[in-house]
């Protein structure tokens, strides 16, 4: 059942991540990954609530941790497509955005999470 629960999540995640990349890339020039530098925010930033906010309150039952947490937040996060689109972007000798790309990943989803945290404490 839990495998079923991670699976369900994983799924409406993946989805959702599919559909804000989308999105973001409609917005945003598309020269540099901002849909998974997006996601990887809002993901990490959720994520943040969750346990912050509700598993450590004691609010958030087991089941749907694995529904949410690492489910939904897992599928929704892209950690591997950031490295994928990092590795092309030096593969093709632009330096200056995957140095850019990896230092707004890292930083801005630790915001995310900390914004969360304070938000909820």
């Amino acid at each position: 059942m839990n495998y079923l629960l991670v699976g369900i999540g994983a799924g409406i995640g993946g989805s959702l991540r599919y559909w804000l990349s989308a999105v973001v890339y409609k917005i945003l020039p598309t020269y540099f990954p901002f849909g998974t530098l997006a996601v990887n925010v809002i993901g990490s930033f959720i994520l943040g609530i969750l346990i912050f906010g509700l598993d450590e309150k004691e609010l958030l039952s087991p089941t749907l941790k694995l529904l949410l947490a690492i489910g939904f937040c897992g599928g929704f996060t892209t950690f591997s497509t950031f490295s994928f689109e990092t590795i092309n972007l030096l593969r093709d000798s632009e330096f200056l955005f995957a140095g850019l790309n990896i230092i707004l990943n890292v930083v801005l989803t630790m915001i995310g999470v900390y914004l969360a945290y304070l938000m909820v404490k």
